[in-house]
């Protein structure tokens, strides 16, 4: 099987071709994204003659409808938009949507004399040497060239000729040839993606999540009614208020098509929340909703299901197509309603101590948790004990790397075992089984903090039991989860082990030796033993800055921070140790916040 063929296609029936749709542009790359002078640049290297790249089309199978016939599956264009809308702005005078959601057009203006394009502005507006915009030259007839002559006094007939001469080859820009690849319909997704990647050479990195949106954009229900388009401007809004509310009213304005719809009433309300924990993008939400609605870890499934796939009898049906659009409409409406989205941020994620966005925590890992919430609501697990499961299995998930690696085929089979109301309680409860055993919380656990990576799931989730558990940092009463900042500090500090013969960073900055401590402490500390420094604050008269009164409040607070109290002698020839010590409390603690849920 040939994976693409290579065809020539005119400049001006591209335009026309996508215009009418036999081409769709599926706005992978929107909004625009070119600087004016790329534009220039463009237009002049087909005037030249130049080439200009090839533009990368992938056809849609053909599927077979209900009266056994089959229709024809359109070309989706994967790359070249950006040209394509370079193009239209240019000669066909389309505006384009800015970075701000702002409509307006790129005008380039040429002078037919000296042959140069330049992006319109005050000179060429004024100059009567320039055509202002070429678009106007388009279609232009003797007519135009002879007014152009007149007002510019060129009445020598080598000096004309010249002129009409270059009219006439800007005119012929849209008679240029581009080249075309198409990419055939039966190639999976992950196939489609590698030969785009080498094939392209502008640096542009399009993802499987790209993908499935040009197929989502394309559908129609019927003839013209842009019902994929819809949904893709859907998903794309949702994520775009989500982290710029302030591109409301502008997306509202320019297109109020959409905004009449019963979409944007769905997806405006996303502006006015204040999260920062979880900001959607198209491929989380796309992830959720497989998983929800289809039950398939793979986007590549969705893509081919969304294409009308019967997996079974290999080939491609209309009613299977319908079906998955409307799955499809669905689940985006489920992961997008305001009830379904809050709840989960407030009574799960906020409720595990993950309300700020200093950890680094796997968004994979949030979009498994809210895809097993939306699909067991639906199942109609209680809600006090649904949040209670997803908050333990988003803890497993991190703690068991669920998440990452081949998780795709994970996914799949932990979403087919969700059929009843009892599911995700027998899955919590089995993962529970195979992995919380004693030896993983006193040996396996604690050698996972046997490393420098605060990115490192097993420090995330001992910070997140910091903060849930109301611990205190070291030394003061100031609780972790109410520090403005993330002022983490060496409990042996980094000068004092660097001089007693620890100077490689791999020893100083175990995360066994990380605390969460207020920077005015950490400074008066200096660089003194913790046997030196610690002599001090048990005097109980605030050295350092501490907050410490008694030996009470000392002991809870070593405690909370999982602190073993060999720190009452410590010095170097202590601090392996001591790390080997306080690995073991640190994942108690962890023990201790997942049994809290």
């Amino acid at each position: 099987m040939d994976k693409y063929t290579v065809t020539n296609i005119k400049v001006g029936n591209l335009m026309s071709d996508a215009q009418v749709g036999n081409i769709a542009i599926p706005e992978i790359q929107r909004p625009f994204v070119w600087k004016r002078a790329k534009v220039r640049d463009l237009i002049d290297s087909l005037y030249n003659n130049y080439p200009v790249g090839y533009i990368i089309t992938w056809k849609s199978p053909d599927v077979k409808i209900k009266d056994g016939q089959t229709s024809n599956g359109r070309l989706i264009l994967i790359d070249g938009q950006q040209r394509i809308t370079a193009l239209s702005t240019a000669l066909n005078k389309i505006e384009i949507v800015t970075d701000s959601y702002k409509k307006e057009r790129i005008v380039i203006s040429f002078n037919p004399t000296t042959q140069e394009f330049k992006v319109r502005d005050k000179s060429t507006e004024r100059g009567k040497e320039w055509i202002t915009d070429i678009a106007d030259a388009m279609d232009a007839g003797r007519k135009f060239i002879n007014a152009y002559l007149k007002l510019n006094c060129i009445e020598d007939d080598d000096k004309a000729d010249e002129i009409s001469d270059s009219i006439e080859k800007l005119k012929a820009i849209k008679n240029a040839d581009v080249g075309n690849i198409t990419l055939d319909a039966n190639l999976p997704i992950d196939v489609v993606t590698e030969i785009f990647i080498r094939i392209n050479d502008a640096g542009v990195k399009l993802s499987q999540a790209d993908f499935t949106m040009s197929k989502i954009a394309i559908y129609e229900r019927t003839a013209g009614d842009e019902y994929g388009m819809y949904l893709r401007k859907y998903i794309d809004y949702f994520c775009e208020l989500a982290a710029a509310p302030e591109n409301l009213s502008q997306i509202q304005s320019n297109d109020a098509n959409f905004a009449d719809s019963v979409y944007w009433d769905r997806a405006k309300w996303i502006a006015g929340d204040n999260n920062e924990v979880y900001m959607p993008t198209y491929n989380d939400i796309l992830r959720v909703v497989s998983l929800v609605e289809f039950n398939r870890g793979k986007l590549g499934d969705l893509v081919a299901l969304l294409s009308g796939r019967d997996f079974e009898e290999r080939t491609y049906k209309k009613e299977i197509e319908e079906a998955s659009f409307t799955k499809l409409e669905s689940g985006i409406d489920k992961y997008t309603r305001k009830s379904n989205f809050e709840h989960f941020i407030q009574d799960v994620l906020f409720n595990l101590g993950l309300k700020d966005v200093g950890l680094n925590v796997s968004q994979n890992a949030i979009n498994y948790a809210y895809a097993m919430y939306l699909r067991n609501k639906n199942l109609g697990v209680a809600d006090t004990k649904l949040k209670s499961l997803i908050r333990r299995l988003f803890i497993i998930s991190l703690l068991t790397d669920r998440h990452s690696g081949s998780f795709e085929s994970q996914w799949t089979s932990d979403f087919q075992k969700m059929q009843s109301a009892d599911s995700l309680e027998e899955l919590v409860n089995t993962l529970e089984r195979q992995n919380f055993t004693n030896i993983f919380w006193t040996d396996t656990l604690p050698s996972r903090f046997d490393n420098t990576n605060t990115n490192a799931s097993c420090w995330i989730l001992y910070t997140l039991s910091q903060k849930y558990l109301g611990s205190q940092s070291f030394l003061t009463s100031t609780l972790v989860r109410d520090m403005k900042t993330a002022q983490v500090h060496h409990i042996f500090p980094k000068a004092y082990l660097q001089k007693n013969g620890y100077a490689d960073k791999n020893l100083y900055n175990k995360l066994a030796n990380y605390v969460y401590l207020h920077d005015q402490v950490n400074n008066k500390i200096d660089d003194n033993a913790p046997m030196v420094y610690m002599t001090e604050i048990c005097k109980f008269d605030g050295a350092y800055g501490n907050e410490m009164k008694t030996q009470d409040d000392l002991d809870r607070n070593l405690n909370e921070n999982a602190i073993p109290v060999e720190i009452m002698e410590g010095t170097a020839s202590g601090y392996i140790e001591f790390l080997k010590k306080r690995v073991l409390l640190m994942s108690l603690r962890i023990k201790e916040y997942y049994e809290a849920q």
